[in-house]
């Protein structure tokens, strides 16, 4: 074979080459535009679907925190809340539901309006060990596991006092509300030190 007709050869071979790839960039670059396209569009509907920028906040900064307070007065003790009726019922005469909150545990007890203990669960009684017993899942089921008991007596209004402070506060909050009790007063009754002792110095590491 002669060296020109390798030549021709090789250059009709280049030039096939050279289409493919012309064709392959036209068709990515096609494609990358049609992207580019849907996106655009997509961008456009969603900004038109999206409300307002004002839409829902009109007038928010007018609305005085004062107006609010004064509103839900009703809602915070006074003198008269210890002999006003609840659901036809004395406050003062409302049994009591006690959460006492560490981080260790938690520990729930019922007693009547003088303070008479009747009803005591913890989590550990419930079942738990361990760490697990200062969980805010093991404070709910304990202060579930109290409601149902406390509902079978025959009870539908109850205080409860918080103290302490721990993952189960609010949890158990939670279950003695769960449990179809009516909630008529959350009183935290977490001491608090104004001047406490000094604490220990720091551990050395």
């Amino acid at each position: 074979m002669s060296l020109s007709l390798k030549l021709t050869a090789l250059s009709s071979l280049l030039n096939v080459l050279k289409t493919n790839v012309s064709n392959r960039t036209l068709t990515m670059s096609s494609a990358l535009m049609d992207k580019k396209v849907s996106r655009g569009e997509d961008r456009k509907q969603m900004l038109a679907s999206m409300p307002a920028k004002d839409e829902g906040t009109l007038g928010e900064r007018t609305t005085l925190i004062d107006s609010l307070i004064s509103a839900k007065q009703s809602i915070f003790p006074d003198g008269t809340t210890n002999t006003s009726a609840f659901n036809g019922q004395i406050f003062n005469d409302i049994p009591i539901i006690h959460v006492r909150v560490s981080k260790n545990n938690t520990i729930v007890c019922f007693t009547d309006a003088q303070g008479v203990p009747k009803i005591i669960r913890s989590c550990g009684i419930e079942g738990f060990k361990n760490t697990r017993k200062g969980t805010n899942i093991a404070a709910q089921a304990t202060a579930s596991t109290l409601s149902a008991k406390v509902v079978e007596r025959g009870v539908k209004n109850v205080r409860i006092t918080v103290r302490g402070l721990g993952p189960g506060r609010m949890s158990a909050l939670k279950g003695i509300q769960m449990s179809g009790l009516n909630v008529v007063s959350v009183t935290d009754t977490t001491p608090v030190s104004w001047n406490p002792p000094r604490p220990r110095k720091a551990r050395r590491l």
